[in-house]
């Protein structure tokens, strides 16, 4: 019973180095730059584009009418204190 110990700590010692080796190797691909820039594209491309591939129009819309809106605000703004 004595020698079965040992070998029993050496497997268990080889399932715990290798799940962190799987740790560290998810680790080091999450921080990949291009990783990074990856998933941040998908996440943007999410948000405006549905499943199909059809763009969201209830999202897109209302951003392009804020975005003119600071735009038209920025000309009459300008237009004023000239």
């Amino acid at each position: 019973m004595a020698n079965d110990r040992p070998s029993e700590l050496v497997d268990e010692i080889d399932v715990i180095r290798d799940r962190l080796a799987d740790t560290v190797d998810a680790l080091i691909d999450r921080s990949n730059p291009k990783n990074i820039a990856r998933r941040s594209l998908a996440d943007v491309k999410g948000r405006f584009v549905d499943e199909t591939g059809s763009p969201k129009l209830e999202v897109i819309l209302p951003l392009v009418g804020g975005v003119v809106a600071v735009i038209a605000g920025i000309v009459v703004v300008r237009r004023f204190l000239r």
